[in-house]
């Protein structure tokens, strides 16, 4: 393509209120922007200088609908509680879709690109007959990876009595005129959708099952030179994300298990406790509410983590093994994907003496960290943010002659 040929595309991106789901996009829509492109960019107030930053034109989604009030909603509940997750869904959709009919109308964009979540925006584009790209920053799921989550008998029973609850919130959409059959319909990928997903081919679950429309991007984790790891004491570090992190007796039950180790360990707390509430912090542990993970992972022997996408990939990418304490049935998943593929394991007990013996034998073990190193030698040869960019730019060229 010639430069007298070159047109500007107009992308418009939509995500909702979560660190993880709207991080990965990032690199994706500062490529976009490098390469000429008109990015507008739905997002949550929390993020507007990181997306503005891209050089994207920022859009409050907190503006277009006053009457939700975000701060309202028990994040922890969100994909824990079926029925609750699936009020949130059709409570954000009903206010905000209608008003997103009308900006889509204005703005005509080229594409657009919406979160896996964001079932209002995948709503309005093929309402508007505008190329949809699905942004999906956990594993892809249809019905085969999904068994990863693999329910147990407590987790039937309380999917058997959200389901009135479900069944309710679908009418309610369905009222609102964004029809859905059911809740599978609105999480779920598809094989006849461009999608982009941040893993690798080998790290997705049934990865065979999905389409060449499925694009595994890998993740969007900074590449730096990582130091080396020749010290005499082993570092681990210890987070459990941005969400479900007040967890004091774990906490402490972490100085308790590590406190006699061998190692040094950085944790990170979030920004709801307050550390003074932890007591006394053993000598060789430092404790911050936030820390800068990557930096910590380069340098990082082990990742006692609570197993979210996110910091999955950033610990493999940086080739640290984990151990892993799900808070959520998503989180459950990747966990059990690490355990699959040897780069980490379950913790089994949250006491101290279960948290020592975890540490201690995949600090021990060779095979974690060969796992580790595995996972990311793919993520590495990924097209990454460049290809995410050709991918959204290939549905948008299509427009032209639909």
């Amino acid at each position: 393509m010639t430069p007298d040929s070159f047109r500007a595309k107009r992308i418009v991106f939509f995500s909702i209120p979560a660190h993880g789901h709207t991080n990965p996009t990032i690199p994706v829509a500062r490529e976009l922007v490098r390469r000429g492109h008109d990015v507008i960019y739905y997002s949550y107030n929390m993020f507007r200088g990181k997306i503005e930053a891209t050089g994207a034109r920022f859009v409050s989604c907190e503006a277009l609908m006053p009457e939700l009030d975000l701060n309202t909603i028990e994040v922890e509940k969100v994909g824990a509680d079926l029925a609750y997750s699936a009020r949130m869904l059709a409570n954000v959709t009903l206010a905000l879709g209608p008003k997103i009919r009308e900006e889509i109308k204005a703005l005509t964009p080229d594409v657009i690109v919406a979160d896996s979540l964001a079932y209002w925006a995948r709503c309005v584009a093929r309402e508007k007959e505008i190329p949809l790209v699905s942004s999906t920053t956990t594993f892809a799921f249809n019905r085969a990876s999904g068994a990863i989550l693999r329910p147990n008998l407590l987790g039937m029973l309380r999917l058997l009595m959200a389901a009135p609850a479900v069944r309710k919130q679908i009418r309610r959409l369905q009222e609102g005129g964004f029809g859905t059959k059911d809740m599978g319909s609105a999480f779920l990928n598809d094989n006849e959708t461009d999608t982009i997903v941040y893993t690798s081919r080998e790290f997705q679950p049934c990865a065979e099952t999905f389409s060449e429309k499925i694009h595994f991007i890998g993740p969007s984790v900074p590449s730096r030179k990582a130091p080396k790891k020749d010290r005499e004491r082993k570092l681990v570090y210890i987070s459990l994300g941005t969400v479900v992190n007040k967890r004091l007796s774990f906490y402490r039950n972490c100085f308790a298990a590590l406190r006699d180790m061998p190692v040094d360990v950085v944790m990170s707390v979030g920004s709801v406790i307050r550390i003074e509430e932890l007591g006394a912090i053993p000598d060789n542990f430092r404790v911050s509410n936030f820390v800068d993970q990557h930096e910590v992972l380069q340098r990082a022997d082990l990742f006692l983590s609570h197993g979210g996408m996110n910091s999955v990939n950033e610990s493999l990418y940086y080739e640290v093994p984990l151990v892993l304490f799900p808070q959520t049935g998503e989180q459950l998943g990747v966990a059990r994907r690490v355990c699959e593929t040897g780069a980490g394991r379950l913790l089994r007990s949250s006491t101290a003496r279960g948290i020592r013996t975890a540490v201690r034998d995949v600090l021990a073990d060779e095979r974690y960290r060969e796992g580790a190193s595995m996972i990311s030698r793919g993520f590495r040869s990924c097209g990454g943010a460049a290809e995410g960019a050709d991918v959204i730019l290939a549905a948008a060229e299509r427009k032209r002659w639909m």
